[in-house]
């Protein structure tokens, strides 16, 4: 769990006996942090899905009208220390590790001119995280969507990330938007980091950035790590014409759909990310597109997307690869990966049991994920 949903839990269970407000749970749980009714709305959803439970059902966790929530659960008391006992001994809440809550987040500018954020959270050995669609540096923290990835990632290591342009914290309007000033971007934020030599996971279209970046500078990438790529985007890898028409209507659809921000394609549209999404986090999913970019880049990144080839380079890392991808992946099929394995030298290829294209912190094919990511990088 993403360990404030965890520390709201916590207050909630061990003050059962009553309603608590939201204002005790902002205070409590974020503390002098100021943050939006959001971040607690996600927090609660979060630990709902913990237990078992959902808005619609609150079989745990009840929402009290216009005052609060109560934990309404039958509970059995053991003989542990208070929440409240243990934070007054050790003067911090004990769950809430602060290396992977305190990020920094800076600005570096592209050749271009294009403002690139970029931001560093937990501490030990640099791993890098090429950036991929619909991602936001600060909201990511609180959406079920990402929380869990940065947490396990950023433990014990000190993680880079960054906002590609045209999206999160980045400059959103920009001169050029192709995959070649993705790659540019990533060398911008390595130069701005001083990095010498580090680990790169690349995640979605990541990969395909992360790919041409440690074929650009192999004396800079010590492993690459690809989750949920692929070498060749839709169009690209269409062989007949039935194929090259399919990917031509996905991406008439997503034109439609992202300009005219329609709630049922959007619905589609992230069924396909997360088929095995419980409903809030295909809601978060929704609210995340909204936030993250505008409508006109939405298109433009999908229309990049669906002509990505790294095919022709990928023989070209020299690195040690591991590969990790969802067996039945609803967005990206599996075939991708065994592509790059058959590509790419020194690589090996895991399949996950999951039809996500974004792992969920609830399914067993994510501690599975961060196994074997620790296995590689160990």
């Amino acid at each position: 769990m993403e360990p404030r949903a965890l520390y709201l839990l916590c207050h909630l269970v061990h003050n059962r006996d009553r309603v608590v407000t939201k204002n005790e749970l902002l205070d409590e749980v974020w503390g002098d942090r100021f943050v939006s009714e959001a971040a607690l709305t996600t927090g609660l959803r979060t630990a709902r899905l913990a237990v078992g439970d959902t808005g619609s059902q609150q079989q745990m966790i009840r929402t009290v009208h216009r005052r609060g929530y109560q934990f309404v659960s039958p509970t059995t008391p053991v003989n542990i220390p208070a929440a409240s006992e243990t934070r007054q001994a050790s003067g911090r809440r004990p769950d809430i590790p602060a290396s992977t809550h305190r990020q920094t987040i800076r600005f570096c500018n592209a050749e271009d001119g294009t403002r690139i954020a970029y931001a560093t959270a937990g501490s030990g050995q640099d791993l890098l995280k090429a950036a991929n669609w619909m991602t936001h540096l600060d909201l990511e923290w609180t959406t079920p969507l990402w929380s869990h990835w940065l947490n396990a990632l950023a433990r014990n290591r000190r993680l880079t990330r960054y906002d590609e342009r045209g999206c999160g914290l980045s400059d959103w309007a920009v001169p050029s938007f192709t995959f070649d000033d993705w790659v540019d971007d990533l060398e911008t934020v390595v130069d701005a980091m001083g990095l010498d030599q580090f680990p790169l996971l690349g995640v979605s279209q990541g990969g395909a950035v992360a790919i041409a970046y440690a074929v650009r500078h192999p004396e800079r990438v010590s492993r690459l790590i690809l989750a949920g790529a692929y070498a060749r985007g839709r169009q690209v890898r269409a062989s007949n014409d039935a194929e090259r028409a399919a990917a031509a209507l996905d991406l008439d659809l997503a034109r439609v759909g992202w300009i005219h921000q329609d709630p049922s394609f959007l619905r589609v549209f992230a069924s396909q990310f997360l088929p095995d999404g419980t409903p809030e986090e295909c809601e978060a999913f929704i609210a995340f597109q909204r936030q993250t970019t505008s409508p006109e880049n939405g298109v433009r990144f999908l229309e990049e997307f669906a002509n990505i080839d790294v095919s022709d380079i990928a023989h070209r890392v020299e690195c040690p690869t591991l590969i990790i991808h969802s067996r039945h992946d609803a967005r990206v099929p599996a075939s991708q990966a065994s592509e790059l394995a058959a590509l790419i030298p020194d690589s090996q290829l895991v399949l996950l049991e999951s039809r996500n294209h974004l792992l969920t912190a609830a399914e067993p094919a994510w501690a599975e994920f961060l196994f074997q990511i620790d296995e590689f990088l160990a």
